[in-house]
């Protein structure tokens, strides 16, 4: 199995094989408490238009849209998990539009297989990538809105790689490098009341939840992501 890491929406864009597109921070540790709070469905969306388009389609899916960190208008949610674990999400379906970790679902399309991964679900990802069997895995960290490479998500595709060749890794090291570097902005007095430090403890639970998040294609060609349980 050859493993690679990549940056950003450039790398995105050279993701081949399995790719797993990383976001800590919070896109796809919001989508793994939403799952694990009942969620059925998660459409990722990239455009903020094309969201509000989508949930006037449907006006009982539920919306969770951020920009630079913070909840847009018209949104149920913001991007925190601090606030999904707070509602009962059971059969509910969601429209989830971020600057980082959505772009990454759109811009990658020459791989074969798309999976939303944090740290909270790394395991299950990487048992998941394990049953595929495949020659090539992209690793790629979208970082802070797409603009430069983060700790949070270079430190899960770190982790990733060596839960897939059997290597030791070190979390606690981890979390303090992502503590001490970008993680230092859930502890903004000022800001709590969109990034709570609260989110900080939720996003580096390593392996938390037992379930992978794979993407799929609706009868439409939406993609969509679905939890698929693997431990």
């Amino acid at each position: 199995m050859e493993i690679t890491i990549h940056q950003l929406l450039p790398g995105a864009r050279e993701a081949r094989g399995i790719a797993v597109i990383i976001d800590v921070f919070r896109a796809y540790s919001v989508e793994s408490y939403a799952f694990a709070q009942g969620m059925k469905r998660i459409y990722p969306v990239g455009d903020m238009e094309e969201a509000y388009r989508l949930k006037q389609q449907h006006p009982d899916y539920l919306l969770c849209g951020e920009r630079e960190g913070r909840k847009q208008a018209g949104c149920d949610f913001g991007n925190s998990p601090l606030e999904i674990i707070q509602h009962d999400l059971t059969g509910r379906t969601m429209v989830h539009t971020t600057s980082a970790g959505t772009q990454g679902l759109e811009n990658a399309t020459n791989a074969d297989l798309l999976l939303a991964g944090s740290l909270v679900n790394a395991a299950a990802t990487a048992e998941y990538i394990r049953r595929q069997d495949p020659q090539h895995v992209s690793l790629v960290c979208m970082g802070l809105a797409c603009r430069r490479p983060t700790d949070e998500d270079t430190c899960c595709a770190e982790y990733l790689r060596a839960l897939l060749l059997g290597q030791p890794y070190d979390r606690e090291a981890a979390i303090q490098r992502m503590r001490q570097g970008d993680g230092q902005r859930f502890f903004i007095p000022a800001d709590q009341a969109f990034a709570p430090k609260e989110d900080f403890d939720l996003c580096t639970q390593f392996d938390r939840f037992p379930f992978a998040l794979p993407v799929r294609y609706d009868s439409d060609g939406r993609k969509y992501i679905e939890k698929v349980e693997v431990l």
